[in-house]
Parts: C-alpha cells; sequence; structure tokens
C-alpha cells in the first residue's frame, strides 16, 4: 500500500483539473477544425452551385448565338426590321414576329397590372377575415392553370363570344376615333393580337396579384395603424405607406407577369391567328416570337430557316434581358431619388 504525503494529495486535484481543461482544449481545437473545413466545402459548394446558374446562361446565349449566326450572316442587323417571312424562298425577317410579341405583352400587362393591383389590395385591406382564405386560394389556383387550358378556352369560348359582341362595339366606338381608331378596325374574327393579349392579361393575373398580396402583407402593422391614427384613408394608407415600402417587390411582381407574357407559347398559339402579316389593326392575326417558334422549328427544312428561328429566339432573350435591366434602373434611379430628398 503505498503512502502519500499530504502535499503531494493536495496536488491530485490541481492535476486532474488541468488535464480535464486541456482534454476540452483539445476537443475543442478538433470541433473548430472540423468547423473550418465544413464551412469551407459549405462555402466552395455554394459558389459552384452560383457559378453554374452563370454558366447555363452563358451556355444558353452561346448555343442561340452559333444557332443564329447563318441568320445574321445572310441578312444582316436589317433580320431585326425585315416583315419578310417565306420559308419557300428562305427569306425571313423578324419584324412581324417582335411586333406581335411587344403588342400582346404590352396589352396584357396594361390590362393586368390594375386588375391585380386592386386584387391584391381588397384581400389585404378590405376584405373580410372569412372570405379572403377562400379568395386567395383561388387565386393561386387560377396561377397553376396549364397555359394550354387557357388557350383552348380562348380559342372555342372566349374568341366566338367577343368576336359576337366585344369586337363590333370596339370597332363602332374606338374605332371611328380618329387615329386610335385604326387599331380598331378590320373583321372581327374573334382571334387575333387583341384576344392574345387579353388571354396573356387573364394568365398573368394570378402572378402579379399573387406576388403583391405577400409583399403588401408583409407592412408592419405598426406603420398603417399610425397613419389611420393621423386620419388617413385607406387609399392615402396604401399611396403613402404600403406602396413606397413594398415599391421593390411590386415591381418584382410586374416584372414576373409580363416575363411570362413575353414567353408564352401555348396560349398565344391558339388564339393570335399564326399569320405572318402586319397590319394596324389589332383585330388582325399575327404572330409572336414564341408561336412562330412552336409553329415551324419541327418543320424546318433548310439550314437559313432553322437559323431564322434561333435569331428569334436570341432576339426574345434580348428583350426579355432589355426589360428586366431597364426595372432595375428603374428602381436604382427612384432610390437616389428618395436619398436626394
Amino acid at each position: 500500500m503505498s503512502v502519500h504525503s499530504p502535499a503531494v494529495l493536495r496536488d491530485l486535484p490541481d492535476q486532474a483539473s488541468s488535464e480535464a481543461e486541456a482534454r476540452q482544449a483539445a476537443a475543442l481545437r478538433s470541433t473548430m477544425r472540423k468547423q473550418r473545413i465544413q464551412d469551407f466545402f459549405f462555402h466552395k459548394i455554394t459558389l459552384l452551385f452560383a457559378f453554374s446558374v452563370l454558366l447555363v446562361l452563358v451556355g444558353i446565349i452561346v448555343s442561340l448565338a452559333i444557332g443564329a449566326a447563318p441568320a445574321f450572316k445572310e441578312f444582316g442587323a436589317a433580320f431585326v426590321t425585315r416583315v419578310e417571312w417565306d420559308p419557300v424562298g428562305d427569306q425571313f425577317g423578324a419584324l412581324i414576329a417582335i411586333w406581335g410579341t411587344l403588342a400582346t405583352s404590352f396589352i396584357a400587362l396594361a390590362i393586368a397590372f390594375p386588375i391585380s393591383f386592386g386584387i391584391a389590395l381588397f384581400l389585404t385591406e378590405i376584405c373580410p377575415a372569412w372570405l379572403r382564405r377562400p379568395m386567395g386560394t383561388a387565386v393561386e389556383l387560377l396561377a397553376g392553370v396549364p397555359s394550354i387550358i387557357y388557350g383552348m378556352w380562348g380559342l372555342f369560348v372566349f374568341a366566338p363570344l367577343f368576336a359576337d359582341h366585344v369586337q363590333p362595339l370596339l370597332k363602332e366606338t374606338i374605332g371611328q376615333v380618329p387615329v386610335i381608331g385604326q387599331l380598331f378596325q378590320g373583321p372581327t374574327m374573334g382571334i387575333g393580337i387583341l384576344t392574345a393579349g387579353i388571354i396573356l392579361a387573364v394568365m398573368i393575373i394570378p402572378f402579379i396579384s399573387s406576388v403583391m398580396r405577400d409583399v403588401f402583407e408583409i407592412v408592419p402593422t405598426v406603420l398603417k395603424e399610425s397613419a389611420y391614427g393621423l386620419g388617413c384613408t385607406k387609399w392615402e394608407v396604401v399611396r403613402k405607406v404600403v406602396l413606397p415600402y413594398t415599391r421593390n417587390g411590386v415591381v418584382g411582381g410586374v416584372m414576373l407577369g409580363l416575363g411570362r407574357a413575353l414567353g408564352e407559347t401555348m396560349a398565344v398559339t391558339f388564339v393570335i391567328g399564326n399569320a405572318h402579316d402586319l397590319s394596324w389593326s389589332l383585330f388582325a392575326a399575327g404572330n409572336s416570337i414564341s408561336s412562330t417558334l412552336a409553329n415551324e422549328f419541327a418543320e424546318a427544312a433548310s439550314t437559313l430557316h432553322s437559323s431564322s428561328l434561333f435569331a428569334l429566339a436570341l432576339i426574345l432573350f434580348a428583350i426579355t434581358f432589355i426589360v428586366l435591366s431597364a426595372a432595375k434602373l428603374m428602381l436604382v434611379g427612384m432610390s437616389r431619388k428618395e436619398g436626394a430628398k
């Protein structure tokens, strides 16, 4: 049996404590090392994901540019302003498709924006609590309806009613106004650029209104209650509190709807008429970039025809990029003006 002196017995707890602290420090260093390794791999993996988006974007642009090169080599920059579209004679131009795309998208946005704003405003500020959820669910369900269903409904239900009741009225009223009246002249067939724009408006209303409703709901309640306490009306609260607070979200929702309208294919193909004609009348049949691609890509026989379709796709990409860039620049300019104030 070993005998320890009192001094040695006093030192034992200190030694045990130091050994425990050393083990804890070693465990902490090991944990920190593992965390650094995990953070390193997490950073690199997320960086790879982010760059993969850029790689896909660059890949799309390069592939479209390569495919469109023969058309631009043959027709030059004048391809954008050429009206001819003759697959038999290998003569192609993009102006008709560009006009149809821009006209239908502008009509859709002009109709959808005020309606979507009203829906979002009603659901967040005016609607009774018991009705808010059913109506919100209905709007979200409309956003999930496939585009081909909208196209079939537009062709078989909306177009005949539009031709029999709405187009004649527009022709007899607005069609008689100087200058603007040219947009509402011509045969009332029910299908055409105006019909395609209205169908697109019906399609993008759920998207824009859903985004607007979500961003309106994030406005702090204390801000709105303070405005009401100062005697503001609902419209004043919306105009002076809600809209400035949610401006970026509202513009984002509008751009989302506009992007959907610019690239929509099947619904537009059903109701636009698919005619390579350029007319001032919104009643006339026309074509859009997406409908032209859907109708002719599988039947493109010549290399120049296929290349012209690639060129149309590249132009649509450029239009979308320009629209989104303009929206970003507009937001930046508005932010600077607010900073100046």
